[in-house]
């Protein structure tokens, strides 16, 4: 089916490409958003919002015209990088994961609007990102990234430990949010296209 869009679907995926690119870099831009020397980014965070506010369509949209925004040059990406260099580093995968997060959250949400289920989808996504970001970065380093010495599967696990409880509670509160969201704004007026584009 055709894709019809309008300027508020548009204005929406383009604040959603502006947030990406504050969450990859909000540790940079505040230097105290460090726990333990693990900087905090909202990059999930957003991402999740983006599926579960504007749906699986739009969401993931917002999402890829971020990657790319990204791999054209533009310095959204974590560290203000972009380029087409990123490919290869072993942390594109999340990248990519970031696509997959808004359109599945997206599709649950659709189907059903209760806060279990948007804490649930929230979740799951959070459960996506990881899944394929920390996969992707193993082989990345086994195949073509020059790994650490002792790189292991299990390693490169226990990388994503420091942020796991971070990333929980902010799941948790994106499907919150969104809920919130959907029961007070975006179930009125011209918002309630956002979640019908076809």
């Amino acid at each position: 089916m055709r894709m019809k869009f309008r300027a508020l679907d548009m204005t929406m995926a383009g604040m959603f490409v502006a947030l990406m690119a504050i969450g990859a870099n909000i540790a940079t831009i505040a230097p105290f958003l460090h726990v333990g020397g693990v900087p905090i980014t909202l990059q999930t965070f957003f991402a999740i919002l983006a599926g579960a506010i504007l749906g699986s369509r739009l969401g993931s949209i917002a999402m890829i015209v971020y990657m790319l925004v990204g791999l054209v040059g533009v310095p959204v990406f974590a560290d203000f990088y972009g380029g087409l260099s990123i490919i290869i580093r072993p942390t594109f995968g999340f990248i990519i994961s970031y696509i997959l997060i808004a359109f599945i959250i997206g599709k649950m949400v659709e189907k059903n609007k209760s806060l279990a289920t948007f804490i649930i989808a929230s979740l799951i996504g959070m459960v996506v990102n990881y899944l394929f970001g920390t996969n992707w970065m193993y082989y990345a380093y086994k195949l073509w990234a020059a790994a650490p010495e002792g790189f292991t599967y299990k390693m490169a696990w226990l990388w994503m430990l420091p942020p796991l409880p971070k990333d929980l509670i902010l799941a948790v509160l994106a499907g919150m949010m969104a809920h919130r969201l959907e029961k007070s704004v975006l179930s009125k007026g011209q918002f309630k296209h956002l979640k019908r584009i076809s």
